[in-house]
């Protein structure tokens, strides 16, 4: 088994799921099984756990557990892989938001701008886009749109501009081509400024916002009433969506009505402000300084 990372708020999310013996219950996110593991630990002999992964890597790590089915696929995909396996309803669902630590340590896989590799960032290796193709061959405006939205950088237009200019003379393909562009457009310090820029890359990339929106929705409907949904977020961007999906129902965070003007909420929050990582947590394992824990339960 591979160590990708020491679970982020990991008591707090296994009291978020409420978990009983003989529940069912799906780890979106299973990556190196460590939420999976300790979800297991309580549950009784008649309880089931379904993980999910799209990275071939996780596959390695799977429990050999009769209780545990992995099933390997984007977890946006819940809805349909729960009816698969004739699971109408579940008692809950967690989603660890984190990119593992093992996907960006791993210089081949091109998340990081600390290692010289190609430009890749692909959670599913079998996917036909990369980032290769997202700095070559988008057009200017779209970049800018991307760096915007999903890195929130504030010269995302001359960024984007610089790009363009860039790769009319030589194919970006590597990390350290990217890098000598980020050099001089760099606001603060550099190391933020590389992190959004390799977030915004790595979420068009993935299509991580459609994802997540596809896999609350999916979520909501296998949910069975009173079964929890426990988000744990690490950039504004997603814990956005997140909370206004809690409130709403939908991650515009605008309460859909029917003809009667009344309006109804699929989930209520149990935790009304983030749950965030405490003092021991923060100095042991420094990435949970970003870590927000939203709980929420179906109606």
């Amino acid at each position: 088994m591979q160590e990708y990372h020491v679970p982020v708020l990991l008591s707090e999310s296994l009291k978020g799921l409420n978990i009983r013996k003989g529940g069912i219950y799906v780890d979106l996110t299973f990556g190196a099984g460590g939420h999976s593991r300790a979800i297991l630990e309580l549950l009784g002999d008649r309880g089931k756990l379904y993980g999910f992964d799209q990275d071939e890597d996780a596959w390695k790590n799977a429990l050999d557990d009769p209780r545990f089915i992995l099933v390997k696929a984007n977890f946006r995909h819940i809805h349909r892989f729960m009816r698969f396996y004739g699971e109408e309803q579940v008692d809950g669902v967690l989603m660890d938001l984190g990119v593992s630590s093992h996907q960006i340590n791993w210089a081949e896989r091109g998340f990081s701008y600390r290692f010289e590799a190609n430009l890749d960032m692909r959670m599913n290796i079998r996917q036909p886009v990369c980032a290769v193709h997202i700095l070559n061959d988008y057009p200017e405006y779209r970049l800018q749109q991307v760096f915007s939205r999903y890195g929130e950088i504030r010269n995302a237009k001359m960024l984007a501009k610089s790009i363009a200019e860039q790769r009319t003379h030589q194919k970006l393909i590597t990390t350290g081509q990217l890098n000598s562009i980020l050099k001089s457009l760099a606001i603060g310090p550099e190391v933020k400024y590389y992190s959004k820029v390799y977030q915004a890359i790595r979420m068009e990339v993935n299509d991580e916002e459609g994802a997540l929106k596809e896999a609350m929705e999916g979520s909501i409907k296998v949910l069975r009433n009173g079964g929890r949904l426990v988000v744990i977020s690490y950039h504004s961007i997603e814990d956005r969506l997140v909370k206004n999906f809690i409130r709403s129902g939908n991650a515009e965070g605008q309460l859909e009505k029917d003809f009667f003007g009344h309006g109804h909420k699929p989930l209520t929050a149990v935790n009304k402000k983030p749950i965030l990582s405490g003092e021991e947590e923060l100095k042991n394992n420094p990435r949970s300084r970003s870590a927000k824990l939203r709980i929420a339960e179906k109606n």
